[in-house]
């Protein structure tokens, strides 16, 4: 959500913003509303004055009978006018408060235009591919070829875009989990959380999810107002809803692992085989809270400690700036980090890093006391995978595949594998 007042005093920068985006939000309207409703409120607030002052004198003893029935027949010409202004109010409020949610955040001015993904700024590569040939086989024929993989016995059970993984493999993946959470609590700050993978949809519309992504989620049948989340992103940033957060706090670094649901909505042919793009998958995600003229450096920061996973598993990947075109509407800047498939011979996304700036501290009302100011001011909310786990164990069982199907265990994982440096 973006102040309106910003949207009022500056216009052209968010119109300059929304059309780097290639985005259709309808400003005119926007601003045409926001007059109107302003309008709107302003006449309400004079016409409940004047009643209140209407009140007082038909109460009064000093009028005489005559003049108080004149008074009463205004008071009811007032309150219908007041009613009909009451009733319209709350009509363009609807229009209003959908717009407010809906309109992406401001650009920040390093991120490069772009319509797509194809223009994208590469930041930096870590590592030597491995250049895909006849030997390479993908996760797909890996993961079969041991039987340690199974997508025929996740169909039975729920359809397509989902995977059964076993015995050494499905230890592999839960070894990658704990590393990943060890790696981020002991060297890099951040404390763990255990969250709920239901939410609430305020919560999802405090984190941009709701209403505009609607259909990318999965939502539980029934009277309970129940959402799977697509993310830990989603419980993490919405715990500090409703705060007024000390200085002393900040930052605030959270990670979790958690399960993720995503409906995939409008993806039909993209990466329907194997664990590229799946209905539920894993997640150590990583979020922080920070002063606002910090957000920039923790951006920074955060994204290394996303990279440094991969550092410690020894996986080739890049980082990207995304452009105008391919950054989330909730994020002012996002880099995204690839790592590399040698299967498919590129970089695939791993992680995306993000600065929300104040857009969904402003949804979730977070903000931080400022002890020069005396004020209370919105905080910055980041986040990022550290990684996504499934992505993460195609990589590894891809990069470190050997001529006979077996895979080497990364050496940062090994301790988490009863010492075993083979599979």
């Amino acid at each position: 959500m973006i102040d309106p007042k910003i949207i009022r005093k500056n216009r052209d920068l968010i119109a300059s913003s929304l059309h780097k985006r290639s985005s259709n939000f309808d400003l005119d309207y926007f601003i045409e509303l926001d007059i109107k409703v302003r309008k709107i409120q302003s006449n309400i607030e004079d016409m409940r004055s004047k009643k209140n002052l209407i009140s007082k004198d038909i109460g009064s003893n000093q009028l005489l009978d005559n003049d108080k029935e004149e008074l009463k027949t205004e008071m009811k010409s007032l309150n219908k006018i007041l009613k009909e202004s009451e009733d319209k109010i709350s009509e363009l409020m609807t229009d209003f408060n959908y717009l407010s949610k809906t309109i992406p955040n401001i650009l920040h001015e390093s991120v490069p235009s772009g319509k797509n993904e194809s223009e994208n700024l590469e930041i930096k590569k870590w590592g030597e591919p491995k250049i895909s040939n006849d030997r390479i086989k993908d996760h797909v024929e890996l993961g079969e070829k041991s039987g340690e993989i199974n997508f025929e016995e996740a169909s039975k059970l729920s359809g397509s875009r989902f995977t059964v993984i076993k015995n050494n493999y499905a230890k592999l993946h839960r070894a990658l989990i704990a590393f990943m959470l060890d790696h981020q609590t002991n060297n890099n700050g951040y404390t763990e959380h255990y969250v709920p993978s239901l939410v609430k949809s305020r919560s999802l519309e405090g984190t941009g999810q709701l209403p505009k992504f609607e259909s990318d989620l999965f939502k539980i049948d029934g009277d309970q107002d129940f959402y799977l989340i697509p993310t830990a992103e989603v419980p993490l940033t919405n715990l500090i809803r409703d705060r007024i957060v000390d200085e002393t706090e900040l930052p605030i670094k959270m990670v979790a692992h958690t399960p993720c649901f995503r409906s995939e909505a409008g993806s039909y042919g993209q990466d329907t085989k194997g664990m590229i793009r799946q209905h539920q998958f894993e997640k150590v995600e990583l979020v922080q809270i920070v002063k606002p003229e910090e957000s920039y450096d923790a951006l920074e920061e955060l994204t290394n400690h996303a990279e440094s996973i991969l550092k410690k598993l020894e996986l080739p990947y890049r980082v990207v700036l995304l452009c105008a075109g391919d950054t989330g509407d909730t994020s002012a800047k996002t880099y995204d980090i690839e790592v590399w498939l040698p299967s498919q011979n590129r970089y695939r996304e791993i992680s995306s890093c993000s600065n929300c700036e104040s857009f969904q501290s402003r949804r979730i009302k977070a903000r931080w006391k400022n002890n020069i100011s005396g004020k209370s001011e919105y905080l910055h909310t980041l986040n990022g995978s550290g990684l996504a786990v499934g992505r993460t164990f195609i990589a590894v069982i891809e990069n470190y595949q050997q001529e006979d199907g077996s895979i080497i265990v990364p050496k940062a994982l090994r301790a988490y594998m009863d010492n075993k440096e083979v599979i």
